[in-house]
């Protein structure tokens, strides 16, 4: 059947997109890697550029775990004891024994009774906030929670849904306050860590006023937080934005397995009651096919990794390198957000200035994410650089000497 004039309506919505500056546009592939060699880390070959090498500065992959030989060999063992897909939804066919391995695994690294895998952490924080929510729910969100979050809460129907200014505790202290007139439940949710600036929630003040104002409703306050950016990449063990709030544990994580852990999937922990519930209503468990059992075993041996010596040396690496961008970006006048975790934002405040910096940066062999308006608000665009665990010392100076040719072209 002919769609002629669908497709009309769809080109013309990618031509405002364009037009608006939002148009994502041709993806970068990356068609090959190119092992760490002479006290450098790894460069990846892009689709298209030949065998030219390129630094990535814009990868989740925090610790680099992902090219670890145990990890590769966990996933490699157990596709070859349990093929290369689970078959089947978990709750008839599809749960194999790395996904309880794994489970058991993540309840105990982060002290929880109990947790669950989800396909991805953008589905995990869709399907544990959805169940939570009810028609006497009052969600309670920070302004610049990730658009998981927001569309979680989209999909749900709360009784009131409340949005306060990102980190002002005192809106959350009033609004929590407004809500127990006439609401069951509040759940608060957060980012542990706001991927865009790499800032962190107040999870100790937050916990805090959950605790204040958990006797003025029927059902308690619940927090949630999603710290996929925190987990493995923040915090002394790696244990995330409560580990370095120093508060109570939240009473659901949502974290990723993707990012600092090197594989795939997502995953929340809890208490084991809330977990049985999660297993018997989130639909987007219930109906959905789980990561496969080799990436199951994977993630539990990145797990153990990062809990472990070697783990802590991978931490204390990661944070000298993120120490030492920064401060080579001070040193170079650039202006940016200094802190603990490895999103290191590179502040431009000017669209033309970014793109042009990000084109400078991809010329020289550097990959970094560009925020431009009306992605970003307008006096906030800036460059995203991501530190990893498998730069050295000469990937760091590296990217700073190319960022020192721009500063110097600017100023001629």
């Amino acid at each position: 059947m002919p769609h002629d004039r669908v497709e009309r309506a769809l080109a013309a919505e990618l031509g405002r997109l364009a037009e608006a500056g939002t148009l994502k546009g041709r993806e970068t592939v990356i068609a090959g890697l190119i092992p760490p060699a002479g006290g450098k880390g790894p460069r990846y070959r892009l689709e298209g550029e030949g065998e030219r090498p390129f630094l990535r500065m814009n990868s989740n992959s925090y610790l680099g775990l992902s090219l670890q030989r145990e990890v590769v060999a966990a996933e490699e063992a157990a596709v070859r004891a349990f093929g290369t897909g689970p078959g089947a939804v978990r709750f008839i066919s599809g749960t194999w024994a790395p996904h309880r391995e794994l489970e058991a695994r993540l309840a105990a690294f982060h002290g929880r009774e109990a947790a669950m895998i989800y396909s991805s952490a953008y589905i995990a924080v869709m399907g544990v906030l959805s169940p939570l929510i009810t028609p006497q729910t009052a969600v309670i969100s920070d302004a610049l929670n990730h658009n998981s979050i927001i569309n979680a809460i989209r999909l749900s129907r709360p009784k009131r849904k409340e949005i306060y200014r990102h980190l002002a505790m005192d809106e959350l202290d009033a609004q929590l306050s407004a809500c127990a007139r006439d609401c069951a439940r509040a759940v608060v949710v957060t980012d542990g860590i706001f991927s865009m600036r790499g800032d962190h929630a107040p999870l100790d003040e937050i916990m805090d006023l959950a605790r204040k104002h958990d006797a003025a409703f029927a059902e308690n306050v619940l927090v949630v937080v999603d710290d996929s950016h925190g987990v493995g990449a923040f915090g002394a063990s790696g244990r995330g934005t409560e580990e370095f709030t120093g508060c109570a544990p939240a009473d659901l994580l949502i974290a990723t397995l993707g990012k600092a852990f090197g594989v795939n999937g997502g995953y929340v922990a809890a208490s084991a009651t809330v977990v049985d519930y999660l297993r018997e209503t989130s639909p987007f468990y219930i109906y959905s096919n789980p990561i496969t059992p080799g990436e199951a075993a994977a993630a539990t041996a990145a797990v153990e990794i990062v809990d472990s010596p070697r783990g802590r040396a991978l931490l204390d690496h990661l944070r000298a390198m993120t120490a030492r961008f920064e401060t080579g970006l001070t040193e170079l006048g650039y202006a940016t957000i200094a802190g603990a975790h490895p999103v290191v934002p590179l502040m431009v405040r000017d669209t033309q200035r970014t793109s042009a910096l990000v084109a400078h940066l991809r010329d020289n062999g550097i990959l970094a994410t560009g925020l431009n308006y009306p992605v970003v608000p307008r006096g906030d665009e800036e460059i995203r650089f991501q530190v990893s665990a498998d730069h050295t010392e000469a990937d760091v100076d590296e990217a700073l000497g190319v960022l020192a040719r721009f500063a110097g072209r600017a100023a001629d």
